[in-house]
């Protein structure tokens, strides 16, 4: 037995991160700490997380979407329900003047330079994916623009098939790559937008783990060698991401890990772990997108509680610290720009 781990103080030394959070369509204010949801700047900021991918959402379920539906019961206005690309830029509006009024407590981390500054200065880092290439209706050149709003990560598909490509979900046919697909990575590449591969068919993503300009990465999925699902990565999909210096962030939610308990999240963590590297594996909890989390877990203020099983099933502290967050904290050194 190694000498005790003080959790707490590790929370406060690492650059705890975590990959995906979908609380900017929820009627919220990410300055007020909340029991709703999962995640508030408060509430990052009691668990130690210094950095949070937050994701924009702009489309619902498979075959009946609902989201307009849902942004009418959330109180959004009738100018941003109307359509992905509006959706898209009042989310983006929204995480922008949360920032603003945080009294210094949070920041858009766009460059390398302003993660570190952020993180010297105890602010949290806000780096801003985007959840499906439908958000931008069919217009490539939009981009670019989207970078200059401080987007630095998309995914092509998110639960459907768009004119992008092909979802994983299952039972829409693994549609592959279409040539508007194409065009929106060569975009992508040429902006320096980081791919992420969450959610794309089977068939899609040799083509997207093989562009030559982009560095692919995973939110938030589970992987195959631990549960045998739809959701889940394979251990070649995982062994490519990590050959390219990529980072899978391990999801959170019960349905894809294969049980309720941190046990399970724990599982994936440490069969990617073994497929992977210590350098390939992180957080990817999907808080805030319609899913429970591990039993004991209320929300991000109980990240520590994973961290404890971690150490408690003898991860070296050198590796905990890396799934914690110093992965995402290198990766994104090497891509914002």
């Amino acid at each position: 037995m190694g000498e005790p781990v003080d959790i707490a103080a590790l929370h406060k030394k690492v650059c705890v991160a975590d990959g995906h959070a979908d609380s900017l369509m929820w009627n919220r204010d990410l300055n007020k700490a909340s029991e709703s949801g999962h995640v508030d700047f408060p509430r990052l900021r009691e668990a130690g997380v210094k950095l949070q991918c937050f994701t924009i959402v702009t489309r619902g379920l498979p075959v009946i979407d609902g989201f307009e539906l849902f942004a009418i019961k959330q109180g959004w206005p009738a100018h941003a329900r109307k359509g992905e690309w509006n959706r898209c830029l009042f989310q983006l509006d929204r995480l922008a003047a949360f920032c603003r009024e945080s009294e210094g407590k949070a920041s858009i981390a766009a460059t390398a330079t302003q993660l570190e500054n952020n993180l010297a200065n105890d602010r949290i880092s806000a780096v801003i994916g985007i959840e499906g290439g439908h958000a931008l209706e069919g217009r490539p050149e939009r981009v670019k623009e989207l970078h200059e709003r401080g987007v630095r990560f998309m995914s092509l598909s998110h639960l459907s098939n768009n004119e992008l490509g092909g979802t994983s979900t299952p039972f829409f046919g693994n549609k592959p790559l279409t040539q508007h697909g194409r065009d929106v990575l060569d975009a992508m590449g040429a902006a320096g937008m980081v791919l992420d591969i969450a959610h794309a068919s089977l068939t899609m993503l040799p083509e997207l783990l093989n562009h030559q300009k982009l560095r692919p990465f995973c939110s938030h999925a589970g992987v195959q060698g631990a549960t045998k699902l739809w959701r889940n990565l394979s251990d070649e999909t995982c062994r490519a991401v990590a050959e390219k210096g990529g980072v899978v962030g391990i999801i959170f939610a019960p349905q894809f890990i294969g049980g309720k308990t941190i046990d399970h999240l724990v599982k994936h963590i440490e069969h990617a772990l073994q497929v992977m590297g210590e350098d390939g594996v992180a957080f990817g909890s999907d808080f805030d997108g319609m899913i429970p989390l591990p039993k004991g877990m209320r929300d991000v203020r109980d990240l520590p509680k994973l961290t404890e099983v971690l150490v408690s099933r003898g991860m070296p502290v050198r590796v905990v610290e890396k799934v914690l967050g110093e992965n995402y904290r290198r990766f994104f050194n090497e891509t914002l720009r």
